[in-house]
């Protein structure tokens, strides 16, 4: 296996033979790592960064949070990349083992976020800091504007 490092502002994804998507990633290239599989194709690898990937990735991620709705809209006006910046943004890590989850600890409680398919899901974990005596969950219509989640999210148990 062989690997080859390069940069791309412009290529082209050939879905079907008949058919073709132009993608133009500017202004600025961005290096993607190839690697030559034991079939002869070329492959990119979702798991690997090079350094210079991670700084690249940080750019979307503000991207992301300029395409925000007003805070006053209800959370299903918003596209799932732009959540989930905002949800970094609040000091949320994503979950390895689950990506519909989200963690999040502060000095006072700690509190596991769900991205369900009909409502959003928090519990407050009792084995973090304070004096819960068990879990609290609580349960949030996406209906509600993000303000009003994040308010009450942040708010704590």
């Amino acid at each position: 296996m062989s690997t080859v490092f390069f940069s791309v502002t412009n290529f082209i994804l050939f879905s079907n033979p008949n058919y073709s998507v132009r993608y133009s990633l500017s202004p600025k290239a961005t290096p993607f790592r190839l690697v030559r599989s034991s079939r002869g194709r070329l492959a990119i690898p979702v798991c690997s960064k090079s350094s210079e990937a991670e700084e690249v990735s940080a750019a979307p991620e503000d991207e992301w949070l300029k395409r925000l709705p007003d805070k006053k809209k209800p959370l299903y006006s918003h596209s799932l990349p732009c959540i989930e910046a905002w949800l970094r943004s609040l000091g949320f890590f994503q979950s390895r083992e689950d990506r519909a989850v989200w963690l999040i600890e502060k000095p006072e409680w700690h509190a596991q976020l769900s991205l369900d398919v009909t409502d959003l899901y928090v519990r407050y974990l009792k084995t973090g800091p304070g004096n819960l005596e068990k879990d609290m969950e609580r349960r949030f219509s996406y209906a509600l504007s993000r303000e009003d989640i994040e308010n009450a999210v942040l708010g704590g148990p």
